[in-house]
């Protein structure tokens, strides 16, 4: 059954960054009656699913929310589990990523991670920087307001940059997202429907897909609805529909 789902999507229209809001791990883990560590961990079968399923779909980049700036406000000890987790999860995975040839980014206010993490963080990113068939970003620490704010100071520090001459294209660049291509497909689990201060810059014509599963339950199955959504919509980029018919058969 799934083997046909998969034959159903359309390998001509499969989008080429994708990324994920990956919420509802404490509810998974209220609804089964656990820890919320728990439901943190279980999302980390999540990740290992979706990732695999990914690559295998040829999507070239795939863009994880994994930890907000805004997320340091959460308890001490769950902080503390969540950088346990991410470690782990870097010295595990490591080189499975190399072996599969996916090349791990990460994005956001990385100065903040404990030194400890950046370092695996750091050696992972080292060790896949020539791995060409898929770029995972973990954005890490961080938050839209804060990226733009980043990137505005650097301008600024920078002072070579005035009215006249800057542009979006510029804008971009000093961007922490300034090698990667804007997001084609948002997915958001859980059910909420808010993009809660990710990548406010970069999606602008992102199509949106929101699914009321939990992050924890998320798998290959759910990304294929996900995808056969996205290939029935029609991306206009602000143009009517005759003009993009047009533009195509151009």
């Amino acid at each position: 059954m799934t083997k046909n789902r998969t034959l159903s999507l359309n390998s001509y229209n499969i989008p080429s960054h994708v990324v994920i809001i990956m919420d509802g791990n404490g509810r998974w883990a209220k609804k089964n009656n656990l820890h919320r560590i728990s439901g943190h961990k279980e999302g980390m079968k999540s990740v290992r699913s979706i990732i695999h399923a990914a690559k295998e779909f040829g999507i070239k980049y795939l863009t994880l929310y994994a930890f907000s700036e805004q997320n340091w406000n959460r308890p001490k000890s769950e902080v503390l589990s969540l950088m346990d987790l991410l470690k782990l999860y870097l010295m595990k995975e490591g080189n499975k990523l190399l072996e599969e040839n996916i090349k791990l980014n990460s994005i956001g206010r990385l100065a903040s991670l404990p030194d400890d993490v950046l370092d695996v963080l750091n050696e992972t990113i080292d060790n896949t920087c020539k791995c060409t068939d898929m770029t995972l970003t973990l954005a890490l620490s961080y938050g839209g307001r804060e990226e733009i704010i980043d990137a505005v100071k650097e301008i600024l520090r920078l002072g070579n940059i005035n009215e006249k001459t800057m542009s979006e294209e510029i804008f971009s660049k000093f961007l922490y997202t300034h090698d990667l291509p804007d997001p084609d497909l948002l997915i958001r689990t859980s059910g909420e429907i808010r993009i809660s201060n990710f990548l406010l810059w970069q999606l602008a014509y992102t199509e949106i897909y929101v699914t009321k599963t939990l992050w924890p339950d998320f798998r290959r199955r759910h990304l294929i609805k996900a995808l056969q959504n996205y290939q029935k919509r029609e991306r206009r980029y602000g143009l009517t529909t005759d003009q993009v018919t047009k533009r195509n058969i151009i």
